[in-house]
């Protein structure tokens, strides 16, 4: 029997934590503590401790991963292997207690797309695969030995929410398949390339998901795509960090309000004398020098997520109306 503890945070790490907990031994977990949300301000617990509280496996909460009473806690467990799925940096006197090592799945095909946001950045950047990799931590972000990778190919007009849900089924299979090697003694791990030509993936920030309507179509699309909180079924994926949506400042009748894009199309243009093209009924495209980009949905600050039908029954689009 081999003895895990598993780090992580946000229901992509609690979904594939249940994965684990039915085929192994996952002896505690390790989670952010507890905040307050909402306008109630009431206490939340993250995804990953509820996912512990079913299982009756113990969870720890550290505000201080480099605690000594937290780190001798640890140790006493004699744990095999430690797990890392969407969690912080852990520093070098935590990864390196296990004998087996601490490994971290990665939701890219590295050594492509190290960093905080691999999710949105392969299809801001247009890629047309991406995948999962499995590797061992060590000094460097994302740069350790690679046990076990994944290609997935990215279906057209996928958005983020989308590939969020995507790739955790891929995860809980590679994840799965990983363990099997420690258990079978079998893992083989290949140091990572390390060159100018590997693309990040930073942190997203305010600024970085503002809409520069000076770039091509396609980037525009892209973005959008890319930050994305709208799944197949219409429905929003409640998780901000992951997808806080691309976004840009509408003035009508003088009062500035933001506007945040969660699908869009590149369509054909409609009217080629109008910049911003509406029937005020179905549609809003904006006009590029050979197609126009229709937006399809869409929230309007103060307001609740909308398609663009339900958005033009309340806000009329005419010359008056500027784009910012």
């Amino acid at each position: 029997m081999m003895k895990i503890i598993f780090f992580g945070t946000p229901t992509f790490a609690s979904t594939v934590l249940e994965s684990i907990i039915k085929k192994n031994t996952v002896i505690a977990t390790v989670t952010a503590p507890d905040k307050r949300k909402g306008r109630g301000k009431k206490i939340q617990e993250s995804a990953v401790k509820k996912v512990s509280n079913e299982n009756n496996i113990t969870c720890f909460q550290p505000t201080n991963l480099k605690d000594e009473d937290f780190n001798k806690q640890i140790q006493k467990l004699k744990a095999d292997l430690f797990i890392v799925i969407a969690f912080r940096m852990l520093p070098k006197l935590i990864w390196t207690i296990p004998k087996l090592g601490t490994i971290n799945l990665h939701t890219s095909l590295l050594p492509n797309y190290r960093g905080a946001a691999p999710i949105n950045w392969v299809i801001i950047n247009g890629e047309k695969t991406t995948g999962i990799t499995t590797f061992f931590i060590n000094e460097n972000i994302d740069q350790g030995k690679i046990i076990l990778n994944k290609e997935i190919k990215l279906p057209k007009n996928i958005t983020a929410a989308m590939l969020h849900n995507l790739l955790i089924t891929h995860s809980k299979e590679l994840i799965n398949e990983t363990i099997e090697l420690f258990l079978n003694k079998n893992v083989i791990s290949v140091s990572q390339e390390n060159s100018q030509t590997i693309k990040i993936a930073p942190k997203l920030s305010k600024e970085l998901c503002r809409i520069n309507w000076s770039e091509s179509i396609n980037s525009i699309n892209n973005k959008i795509q890319g930050l994305s909180p709208l799944l197949e079924n219409n429905q929003i994926l409640k998780d901000v960090s992951i997808c806080p949506s691309a976004w840009f400042e509408i003035k009508i009748q003088n009062i500035i309000k933001r506007v945040k894009i969660q699908k869009s199309e590149i369509t054909e243009i409609k009217n080629k004398n109008l910049k911003i093209d509406s029937d005020n009924i179905s549609y809003l495209n904006i006009n590029f020098d050979h197609h126009a980009l229709s937006i399809q949905h869409l929230q309007i600050e103060g307001k609740n997520p909308m398609n663009i039908k339900q958005f033009l029954q309340g806000n009329k689009i005419d010359d008056s109306i500027e784009f910012l």
